[in-house]
């Protein structure tokens, strides 16, 4: 992976705008483009995003591989991810703004019939029951088994910039940004009935096996990218693409993650 070149330390001028395509976002683009004029994303210093947090997952899909940092800012509703609006001083804000690092998730499928396909997560890797019968699930660990039989609606497995999410929803734990962990966390556990999940090294392999797969098909879901009657899921961590996001002082990722564990 390339090094990151500190925010400060850039030339910013060029840049290239993302929008989710509803009216206040692409009201918001024109004005940013009479303003600061625009450049092809591939000659840009900085992307802007402007949408919610659905449009921040595209776009980091989008740019994935690429050493160019986005600053979102928010157009659409919830926002987690993204910055305020405003029109004056963006580029003393990009200037002035603060990088977080995340890593994102590679999914390995194979389904039932054999075929094999390969996605990446920014948010988690989740697995879910296709029917009214729930899922029973095998889990192992850097190759040792260690729960035999999940009887769940599913399992996933979320980075620290995910665990906001969908993780957090189904009661799993909220990870400090720099974490070096992964959560993985059931979806409505049945058998075992007690199980909460696990926090895991974030260079840990994780390998789900599907049981009954036929009678019981589940399908995996890499952000939004699915894959229906699976038989094996393999998870982990890839070091070794960075995605860089931007925010303004004192609204840091490490920052908004701090103030969700304590409601605010």
């Amino acid at each position: 992976m390339p090094p990151t070149i500190p925010v400060a330390a850039r030339n910013i001028q060029r840049l290239a705008y993302l929008s989710s395509g509803t009216p206040e976002a692409e009201a918001a683009r024109e004005r940013l483009v009479a303003l600061y004029g625009e450049a092809p994303l591939a000659e840009a210093d900085v992307a802007i995003a402007l949408g919610g947090d659905g449009l921040m997952i595209q776009t980091l899909h989008k740019l994935m591989g690429r050493n160019l940092p986005v600053f979102g800012m928010n157009r659409g509703s919830v926002g987690f991810l993204m910055n305020d609006f405003r029109e004056d001083g963006l580029l003393e804000r990009l200037a002035a703004a603060a990088p977080s690092v995340v890593h994102p998730l590679v999914m390995r499928v194979t389904a039932n019939d054999g075929e094999t396909h390969e996605a990446r997560a920014i948010n988690e890797v989740s697995m879910l029951r296709q029917t009214h019968q729930a899922a029973k699930l095998r889990i192992s660990i850097d190759g040792q088994t260690r729960l035999e039989e999940l009887v769940s609606d599913g399992l996933l497995v979320a980075t620290p910039a995910g665990s906001t999410a969908y993780n957090l929803s189904v009661n799993g734990p909220i990870l400090p940004l720099g974490a070096p962990l992964m959560a993985l966390t059931p979806i409505s556990a049945f058998r075992p009935r007690r199980w909460r999940g696990a926090l895991l090294p974030d260079r840990a392999k994780v390998v789900i096996e599907v049981l009954e797969s036929d009678k019981r098909p589940v399908a995996a879901v890499a952000d939004h990218a699915e894959f229906r009657k699976v038989a094996r899921v393999e998870v982990e961590m890839d070091h070794a693409v960075g995605l860089t996001l931007l925010h303004d002082p004192g609204h840091s990722m490490e920052e908004r993650i701090l103030r969700e564990q304590f409601g605010a």
